[in-house]
């Protein structure tokens, strides 16, 4: 067994480095994957500023966590980044969104769903489908722990 990769858990996953951050994954594969993974949350997540259907910080928490096991480099240009760092790091530091970015991403995913369901989508169970998938998004998304009350 001392033949074992450094940072590996004996559960074949990666451990945490001393400092907290999660150590990059050991397979050159896996981590071309995970940074295209991460790449692509990145590009959703830009497109969902403007295009209210798609959920940015979700998408941008996703990217994080894809980064955080692939590319240190891509990671740390998240977290620098003045927008969406700072709620990444509340993230990765306390798992928990700020109060008021929760409210106003319920807000807007309300609204858009709301014009969706009247104006665009026809089927009576289509519209019923729609509306019962927003509440339950919305119901998870506000149980998400808020620190700043």
């Amino acid at each position: 067994m001392a033949d074992r990769r450094a940072g590996q858990d004996p559960d074949g996953g990666q451990a945490a480095e001393a400092n907290g951050r999660i150590r990059e994954h050991v397979s050159p594969l896996v981590r071309g994957l995970l940074v295209v993974a991460g790449t692509v949350c990145v590009a959703l997540g830009v497109i969902g500023i403007f295009l209210p259907l798609l959920p940015t910080t979700p998408l941008m928490l996703l990217a994080a966590a894809c980064f955080a096991r692939s590319s240190r480099r891509f990671h740390d240009r998240l977290l620098a980044d003045r927008t969406f760092g700072p709620l990444i790091l509340e993230w990765e530091k306390h798992r928990s969104i700020p109060h008021r970015t929760k409210l106003t991403a319920i807000g807007l995913m309300s609204l858009t769903l709301a014009v969706s369901i009247v104006f665009f989508v026809e089927p009576a169970w289509l519209q019923g489908l729609l509306a019962v998938f927003g509440v339950l998004l919305a119901i998870w998304l506000y149980r998400i722990p808020s620190r700043d009350a």
